[in-house]
């Protein structure tokens, strides 16, 4: 298992922006290299659902909802995925949390909440 740990969530107006960070600590360089990273969310009374992810391929999967608006990224030397989310709407509010995979192994977050309201 990976220890992520997630920053970057709070309260903002509809149309601003938020940078949200996960940081896998406790992992060596090399580890993090094999981890698949992705970014999901789970708004209240809803299931939890995909934002964006790197996929096993090194390719990027991205929501219908959010695309456009968001943009997922990484530093591998700081070992850390970043959800860029721009253009917030009061839709986006959710719990979201970081996910790493690695074969059979699968890391969550404990999530960080993002509200978007006036």
């Amino acid at each position: 298992q990976v220890q992520l740990v997630e920053s970057g969530g709070g309260l903002v107006q509809p149309g601003g922006s938020l940078r949200l960070s996960c940081t896998a600590s406790r992992t060596i360089l090399s580890t993090f290299w094999t981890l698949t990273m992705g970014w999901y969310r789970q708004a209240p009374g809803k299931q939890r659902e995909l934002v964006a992810t790197f996929t096993s391929d090194g390719s990027i999967d991205v929501a219908d909802a959010v695309k456009g608006r968001f943009t997922i990224s990484k530093n591998n030397s700081k070992k850390t995925v970043y959800l860029q989310m721009n253009s917030l709407k009061p839709e986006d509010t959710a719990v979201y949390y970081c996910r790493a995979t690695a074969g059979e192994s699968d890391s969550w977050g404990q999530g960080t909440q993002v509200t978007v309201s006036s």
